[in-house]
């Protein structure tokens, strides 16, 4: 992911590489954190690509990065706070670089029927605040709702009728 830093001020840290690596350990402590975010934060610490990979695998020997860890930790949130879907969640691993194999176990992790319940409780919730009289925009305008939470398409329709009836 590349991130535009143009127009922003950066406040650039220049760090020792035991600074830098006191200094994320604890960040890495607070939450868990991607291996991609805390090389991002290393590299904005002023430190060259030696000692960020140095001082990355450091944190995986010491178990303070963990990819499989970061992808449970997020999906979960996301499912349990934010009531995103499964594609919305697996393309903010992407994002954070995760491997297949974590996403795969993270979206494992779900609950089916905490799944369906969930995209019930989005689908209604939309449904009481759309005001459309028109069955079909309600419909449509409900369903793209769901799907743009990251619900697949053709659970969110099936819900959806269910609801309706």
């Amino acid at each position: 992911m590349f991130v535009d830093f143009s127009e922003h001020k950066v406040k650039k840290l220049l760090l020792t590489p035991e600074m830098a690596k006191h200094k994320i350990e604890q960040w890495c402590a607070y939450q868990e954190r991607s291996q991609n975010e805390t090389r991002r934060k290393l590299y904005e610490y002023g430190l060259h690509e030696n000692d960020v990979e140095q001082i990355i695998a450091g944190l995986i020997s010491e178990n303070f990065l963990n990819e499989e860890r970061f992808a449970l930790a997020l999906a979960g949130g996301k499912f349990r706070i934010k009531h995103w879907g499964k594609i919305k969640i697996k393309i903010e691993l992407r994002k954070h670089k995760i491997s297949d194999y974590s996403i795969a176990k993270a979206l494992n992790m779900i609950n089916e029927d905490d799944y369906l319940k969930t995209i019930t409780l989005v689908l209604e919730k939309k449904l009481r605040q759309t005001k459309s009289k028109d069955k079909q925009k309600l419909f449509y305008g409900t369903l793209n709702y769901a799907v743009s939470r990251g619900f697949e398409r053709d659970l969110a329709t099936e819900q959806l009728n269910k609801i309706l009836k």
